[in-house]
């Protein structure tokens, strides 16, 4: 068995994990646009990885704005795009606390950033600008869904999540595990394996990291710090029809967040 690390490196096999519910997220990010937002046509991925988003958006019409701070995620984008296509898109190599794109500011209808890469930004600092940065970005009645899962600080076992998907002849299991959150440091650890097997093929990519933490009082805490209100939310169902309610158990979210109104003074 061949041994790797950094599934980021490997996008093909990445995105057979998380590819399989795209039209489905980008119909559930279209509502949100038209329910809660401007229903305006320029869209913006933070972490945008190998771009099937970007692209799903693309193919409806719309013009995108991406940024990922790995770069064969991009070359994986950029490929998967016809000509036509890549001119409804642009595609920059960017961390996310440090996205700068003057030209934007004001202009975006819609950002979304669905798969907890926001809890890959490991400080308050970090998230705090990343938020700030993409408020300015959006127009005073354009919205930012972002998902990820908040933090159970009780919780005393692991959490196991696991999918198989194929590409090609290959089959790709992948395993993550996150381990116990630490309060006070505010990050748990996270590791995952991606195991592929077919014909003269058996590759384990094994990749740890840390996750920052955010139970709901610390994430709302967060946005309004960055400037932003939470118009509704909703879980990785991605049905509008169901809106969390207040008090519920579920932990994935998608945050529908918007600017604050600007108080006229005078």
């Amino acid at each position: 068995m061949e041994r790797r690390s950094d599934w980021y490196a490997h996008p093909k096999y990445y995105e057979a994990i998380f590819g399989t519910d795209t039209e489905k997220e980008m119909d559930f990010l279209l509502a949100v646009n038209r329910v809660h937002g401007t229903g305006g046509s320029l869209l913006l991925e933070p972490a945008c990885g190998a771009g099937r988003l970007v692209a799903e958006a693309a193919r409806r019409g719309l013009q995108v704005v991406g940024y990922d701070i790995s770069q064969p995620m991009l070359e994986h984008a950029r490929k998967r795009l016809s000509p036509a296509r890549r001119r409804q898109i642009r595609l920059f190599q960017s961390r996310m606390e440090s996205f700068s794109a003057p030209e934007l500011e004001g202009r975006v209808d819609l950002a979304f950033n669905l798969v907890s890469t926001f809890r890959y930004l490991d400080s308050e600092a970090a998230a705090l600008a990343h938020l700030e940065s993409t408020r300015r970005l959006l127009k005073p009645e354009g919205v930012y869904a972002l998902g990820f899962h908040l933090t159970d600080y009780a919780r005393t076992t692991f959490e196991r999540e696991r999918w198989v998907g194929r590409v090609g002849k290959d089959t790709v299991i992948c395993n993550t595990r996150e381990g116990l959150p630490d309060r006070r440091l505010r990050r748990s650890p996270m590791r995952n394996r991606l195991r592929i097997t077919g014909p003269g093929k058996d590759l384990l990519i094994e990749t740890e990291w840390f996750f920052r933490t955010y139970d709901l009082l610390q994430a709302r805490r967060l946005f309004r710090a960055a400037g932003l209100r939470v118009l509704a939310t909703y879980d990785f169902d991605y049905r509008l029809d169901t809106p969390v309610r207040r008090g519920s158990a579920r932990l994935d979210r998608v945050f529908i967040l918007q600017p604050e109104p600007v108080t006229q003074v005078g």
